[in-house]
């Protein structure tokens, strides 16, 4: 099982959390393939951490789905299945939506221009045809409508969803284009004019686009 030593570790957070997310991290990007078993020492010895914040950080995978475990057998990652995102995009899209209906009142000129940042940022990857980073951005640019919308709730839900999602952009090798940008832009604008009817209708259009466009994708 070969492990990377040289990854980003995150600060400021539990042994236990900083295990979650770095194995949640290398199973959404392949790092650890489907079915590949987990040994809680060599983890352990490459997270620089004791078995037991690895143990409980497999538990929580278990829970959220990334992996199987069969008590005194072996932990392996799960399987992708094929059709899956077609089911995580529908429930993504309209939590998405909501978040921006509810982010109106609380956005200011400071997060339109990290908006507006973050989307050119999007378009330059997409232009250099650099899917790993243009999906990260992408996600970026909803993250901060998310956050806006103050709701705990659909924050923890959709951390979940777009984890999910993105590990079968990964899987997949599925690549998002210019329209995406466009309407990233179209939502920027609705959400500055305050529009709650519209931007809801350009959010699940943003998503159910991307459902048509997978649509095509023989391995779906």
């Amino acid at each position: 099982m070969p492990i990377p030593v040289n990854h980003s570790k995150p600060v400021r957070v539990s042994a236990k959390e900083s295990a979650y997310l770095q194995l949640q991290q290398w199973i959404i990007d392949g790092t650890l393939q489907p079915e590949e078993k987990l040994i809680d020492t060599d983890l352990a010895q490459a997270l620089n951490l004791s078995r037991t914040p690895i143990r409980e950080a497999l538990q929580l995978l278990e829970v959220q789905g990334f992996v199987e475990m069969f008590p005194g057998k072996a932990t392996r990652v799960t399987n992708v299945k094929k059709g899956d995102l077609k089911d995580l995009l529908p429930p993504l899209a309209v939590l998405q939506a909501l978040s921006a209906e509810l982010a109106i009142p609380n956005l200011d000129q400071d997060v339109f221009t990290l908006l507006e940042e973050t989307n050119q940022r999007f378009i330059e990857a997409i232009q250099s045809q650099d899917g790993f980073s243009a999906l990260k951005i992408d996600q970026e640019f909803h993250q901060i409508i998310v956050d806006a919308a103050n709701n705990p709730y659909i924050y923890s839900i959709l951390g979940s969803l777009q984890s999910h999602v993105r590990r079968q952009f990964f899987h997949h090798s599925l690549m998002l284009t210019r329209s995406s940008y466009d309407e990233h832009v179209e939502i920027i604008q609705t959400l500055k004019e305050k529009n709650p009817e519209k931007v809801t209708h350009l959010m699940k259009s943003n998503w159910v686009r991307t459902i048509d466009e997978l649509s095509t994708v023989k391995s779906l």
